[in-house]
C-alpha cells in the first residue's frame, strides 16, 4: 500500500514536532507493508527529491508564505501527479492552503487528517478560515488525533468525533543515536550536581517567560537548548532578572542532546497555550527515563505527563507553582527516581513508534477497505 503525506514544512528543512511525527508514522508503518511518500514545499528545493530515512521526499518551490502559510504554484501538479500513484492520501492539519490543493486537485482517493493542532493565534485569520475548514474536515474519510485530551477539550475535534480516532504519536529509541563517553563527560563537568532541561524552538505558546520567572531566587540550573523567535527577548528577560543559573546553549548536535537528557534531573515543558498540541521533546524526555514538568493546557502534554505519577502538571502561567515543583524534584532524589521509571513506563506502554506504527497501519487499511469493499484485501 501506498501512502502520500502532504505537509507545510519538512525535512531536511525543518525540525519541528510535526515533522518528527511524519517521520516516525513513515518509518512504523514501513514494516507493516505501506510505503511513504512526502511532498512538502521549500524555499530552496534542490534537490526536490531525495531519500530520507525509508521513504521519499518531493519539494515544491515555496513562492508566498502569510501567517505561516506556505503557498505554491508548482504543487499543484506534483500533488496531482504523486497522488494518482497512491492508495491513501494523509495530510497534517493546520494548513489552509492544503485544504485548496485537495479540493483543486478533486482526486477521488481516501484521504485521513492527522489534526495536529487546533489553530491558536490567527483568531481573524481563523473566521474567514473556517467555511473552508469544516469542508476540508468535513470530506475526509478519517481524522486522528494524538490524545484523548485533544480530541475531548478541542471544539473543532468534538464536530467530528465520530470519525476521529486516537492514535498517539509515537518515537523509536533506536533511531536515536547514543550519546558518546566524551559528551556524558562534558556536560556532567559542566553540570555535576545535575540540573533542569527544556530542548525546542523558542517559540511564543512555548511557556519559556514563565520558566524564567520560575528561576528567580533559586540555584540550580536550568539549561535552554534550541533557538527560535523568541530568543533575544527571553535573553533579555534572562538579564533584567540576573539569573545567572540559566543557560541558553542554542541548538545542539543530537549526540549532545542525548546526553544532556541522559544526565538531567527533569524536563522542563512550560507551555501555557493550545498550541503545543503534545509535545514530542517531552515525550523524549518520558522515554529517556526522566520526571517532567508541564502545564494543563488540555492537549497531550497531560497524556504525556500523568500528574504526580510521572511528573508535576502545574496550573499554566503560574511561576510559582512551576518553582515549587522544581524545588519538589530537585530536593527529592526518590521521587524523582520514581517518577522517571514510571515515565518510562508510560512510553514502553503507549508511545512506542511500533505500536503508533501498527495503530496507523490498521488505519489505513480500514479505510483501504472502504472505499474498496469488493474489491482485493491488501495484505497486511
Amino acid at each position: 500500500m501506498r501512502v502520500l503525506h502532504l505537509y507545510k514544512t519538512y525535512y531536511p528543512d525543518t525540525m519541528g514536532g510535526v515533522e518528527q511525527a511524519i517521520f516516525q508514522i513513515c518509518q512504523s508503518c514501513k514494516i507493516h507493508g505501506i510505503d511513504s511518500e512526502v511532498l512538502t514545499l521549500s524555499p530552496n528545493p534542490s534537490p526536490r527529491h531525495l531519500p530520507i530515512g525509508s521513504h521519499w521526499v518531493h519539494r515544491s518551490q515555496e513562492n508566498l508564505n502569510i501567517a505561516s502559510t506556505g503557498f505554491s504554484h508548482r504543487v499543484f501538479y506534483k500533488f496531482r501527479r504523486l497522488a494518482e500513484q497512491c492508495d491513501i492520501i494523509h495530510y497534517h492539519f493546520p494548513w489552509p492552503f492544503m485544504d485548496l490543493l485537495h479540493f483543486a486537485a478533486n482526486i477521488k482517493k481516501p484521504s485521513i487528517i492527522s489534526y495536529h493542532s487546533d489553530i491558536v493565534r490567527q483568531k481573524t485569520l481563523l473566521q474567514l478560515y473556517q467555511p473552508l475548514m469544516h469542508r476540508f474536515l468535513t470530506a475526509a474519510d478519517m481524522i486522528v488525533a494524538a490524545s484523548p485530551n485533544y480530541l475531548a477539550s478541542s471544539k473543532i475535534l468534538h464536530r467530528y468525533q465520530h470519525k476521529t480516532r486516537i492514535i498517539p504519536y509515537g518515537l523509536d529509541r533506536n533511531s536515536y543515536p547514543e550519546a558518546s563517553q566524551e559528551a556524558l563527560q562534558h556536560w556532567h563537568s559542566r553540570y555535576p550536581q545535575g540540573f533542569f532541561l527544556f530542548v525546542g524552538v523558542m517559540r511564543y505558546y512555548k511557556g519559556l517567560h514563565i520558566l524564567l520567572e520560575a528561576c528567580k531566587n533559586r540555584n540550580y540550573p536550568v539549561v535552554i537548548v534550541g533557538q527560535g523567535p523568541m530568543e533575544k527577548k527571553l535573553r533579555q528577560q534572562c538579564n533584567e532578572l540576573q539569573l545567572s543559573n540559566v543557560h541558553f546553549l542554542g541548538p545542539l548536535p543530537d549526540g549532545d542532546k542525548i546526553a544532556l537528557l541522559q544526565l538531567c534531573r527533569a524536563v522542563v515543558f512550560p507551555s501555557h497555550l493550545r498550541s503545543e498540541a503534545f509535545g514530542i521533546s517531552l515525550l523524549e524526555g518520558a522515554m529517556f527515563g526522566k520526571p517532567m514538568i508541564s502545564s494543563e493546557i488540555g492537549t497531550g502534554t497531560t497524556y504525556i505527563n500523568s500528574h504526580a505519577h510521572t511528573g508535576f502538571v502545574v496550573p499554566p502561567r503560574d511561576a510559582s507553582a512551576l518553582q515549587a515543583a522544581m524545588d519538589t524534584l530537585w530536593h527529592d532524589d526518590a521521587l524523582a527516581q520514581r517518577m522517571g521509571i514510571a515515565a518510562a513506563e508510560r512510553y514502553q506502554q503507549l508511545f512506542t513508534a511500533d505500536r503508533m506504527g501498527q495503530m496507523m497501519s490498521r488505519a489505513y487499511r480500514d479505510l483501504h477497505r472502504q472505499a474498496h469493499p469488493t474489491g482485493p484485501t491488501v495484505p497486511a
